[in-house]
């Protein structure tokens, strides 16, 4: 049973939530966040990401640079910027680019729904980029960023949906990197009950994006606590910010690969070894973007190739017939010696929304050699977290981004 709870959320004031919306914090690098701030210092990108405040060189860990987003947050809602909505409500959360429309619902998920599985994940998390947010919530006392949480699609929610949407939203624009925003209130107490129902009713939600988020959130809300030793449970820190989607309407992009160099073979020997696991065909210039699983492009030489695993190299476990695992386990590490892809700085991912030009942009301003990959599906997320393992890292590229900035949960006054 998960549960799913109605917020009072704090949003921007409706004529400043196009200047207020963010992309998340952990696709900036400071200089880039700066260069954001700069150009429009109403960016949520200020809060989230406080340093900007401060001049370069700056301890972006320092406690005053955390205290700075708290005292940041608090004098934009004195000013007016930001209201807090009276009542517990829903919202929904569409958004729209390149042909595709998702709708999530805006709300708080448990703690104890992560601490026990309810709420499955399918990435491990690293201890020190969960610091980071750690400071951040606990110092603000607030959730800035919502985990993107997906379910399996449900019609009644479908419909409740459906019926909302065809009102007014409160928010309606379009970001400048082309994506649309629109945003509902669900206040009335019907829809409401009926939501909760559903989500009662299921046995899992699963993290498609955000694990080091979900992880920072909860291990605040577990602090608090034990900070009040007499909680009952229902009190804010033991909930944290998300938007949940139905699978149906996600869409995950290819997360693609560069390799620096080619493990001291020439291109021709490397081509050999690769054929060794691999049905290697040349494409010319024409770029590869695979078309089903088991399938990948490489461009290598200013030439693009087709490769098909072979079939005795082919996996019917859950992680291992990924199509990133049978790439790592049958090419990066065995060939080109890329053993933990996650620390090995001889290799680069290229989010899918970049298109396959920055593969060959990679490669001809230095890099070697560039994969272009079949798309993980929700299908595979979902099973690899009911078998309660894990995916190779960089496994999925969600698009569109939600923003941060639009829902805000104070976690305590």
């Amino acid at each position: 049973m998960a549960t799913i709870k109605p917020f009072r959320a704090v949003r921007p004031r409706k004529d400043l939530a196009e200047k207020i919306a963010a992309l998340p914090y952990d696709v900036y690098s400071s200089k880039e966040a700066r260069k954001v701030v700069e150009k429009n210092p109403m960016s949520f990108l200020a809060i989230d990401r406080p340093e900007t405040f401060f001049p370069e060189g700056m301890d972006l860990y320092a406690p005053e640079v955390y205290q700075k987003a708290k005292k940041e947050m608090e004098e934009r809602v004195e000013r007016g910027e930001f209201l807090e909505d009276p009542t517990p409500c829903y919202y929904l959360y569409e958004l729209t680019g390149q042909n595709h429309i998702q709708t999530g619902i805006v709300a708080c998920a448990a703690i104890d729904d992560y601490l026990d599985g309810t709420i499955k994940k399918h990435e491990n998390t690293r201890e020190e980029k969960e610091q980071d947010r750690i400071r951040h919530v606990d110092t603000m006392s607030a959730q800035t960023g919502p985990i993107f949480l997906a379910y399996r699609s449900e019609p009644v929610l479908k419909e409740l949906i459906r019926q909302k949407k065809a009102c007014c939203p409160i928010n309606d624009f379009v970001s400048e990197d082309g994506i649309g925003h629109r945003v509902w209130v669900i206040e009335e107490a019907s829809m409401i009950a009926e939501i909760e129902a559903v989500f009662e009713k299921m046995e899992n939600i699963y993290i498609a994006d955000g694990h080091h988020r979900a992880a920072s959130a909860v291990k605040v809300g577990c602090k608090r606590r034990k900070e009040h030793p007499d909680y009952t449970g229902e009190e804010a820190f033991n909930y944290f910010l998300c938007t949940l989607f139905a699978d149906d309407e996600l869409k995950i992009l290819d997360y693609n690969r560069v390799v620096k160099d080619l493990n001291g073979y020439t291109e021709e020997q490397f081509l050999e070894k690769v054929q060794e696991r691999f049905e290697v065909k040349e494409n010319g210039k024409k770029p590869v973007s695979p078309e089903q699983k088991g399938r990948f492009g490489m461009y290598l030489g200013d030439k693009w190739y087709h490769l098909k695993i072979k079939e005795e190299f082919c996996s019917d476990d859950c992680v291992g017939g990924l199509d990133v695992s049978l790439l790592q386990n049958h090419l990066l590490n065995p060939v080109l010696g890329i053993r933990e892809p996650q620390k090995d700085q001889r290799i680069g991912f290229i989010g899918g929304i970049r298109g396959l030009t920055e593969l060959e942009a990679c490669v001809k301003s230095g890099w070697q050699v560039a994969f272009s990959m079949y798309p993980t599906s929700m299908k595979e997320l979902f099973a690899v977290a009911d078998a309660g393992k894990l995916m190779p890292p960089k496994s999925t590229w969600f698009e569109p981004k939600l923003r941060s900035g639009l829902f805000i949960h104070f976690i305590e006054k």
